[in-house]
């Protein structure tokens, strides 16, 4: 027969010892799948998201500023719905890619079952014909 160490089975304090070794276990657990970046603590995950939703506001409050110059001299409505699709469509992709706790520019590896594209960047790059700076200021007739 095992000893017990003079404790009996079944007694408060057996009991009160297996829970205690149960939750030592399970923080040790819980240690080890943070340590394997499995887990991640709720202040991480509300700083990340502050970090991507504030992003995110820059680039929506920025698309005005950008977008103004390219539509002014525009009077079909087809081309500037075009131009500003084209705007949002630029910035979602670059939010897209957005990675929070990352100085920009630098991207982690990316990893083979992501799904970036594999475009080069050449290929995406395409000149604007529309000038640069600021719209060129309209003449005012008197009256």
């Amino acid at each position: 027969m095992a000893s017990t160490g003079g404790v009996v089975i079944g007694s408060y304090y057996d009991q009160a010892r297996t829970k205690k070794m149960q939750c030592d276990a399970d923080i040790a657990h819980l240690e080890l799948m943070q340590v394997k970046k499995e887990l991640l603590s709720a202040n991480d995950v509300l700083n990340s998201w502050v970090e991507v939703l504030a992003a995110m506001r820059a680039k929506m409050l920025s698309l005005p500023t950008v977008t103004a110059p390219l539509v002014a001299n525009e009077t079909d409505i087809g081309a500037i719905q075009h131009i500003i699709e084209k705007q949002i469509h630029e910035a979602l992709n670059e939010l897209s890619t957005y990675e929070p706790n990352k100085p920009k520019g630098s991207r982690a590896s990316i990893k083979a079952n992501d799904k970036v594209s594999n475009v080069s960047s050449e290929t995406t790059t395409k000149t604007n014909s529309n000038g640069m700076g600021r719209p060129r200021k309209t003449a005012k007739f008197r009256s």
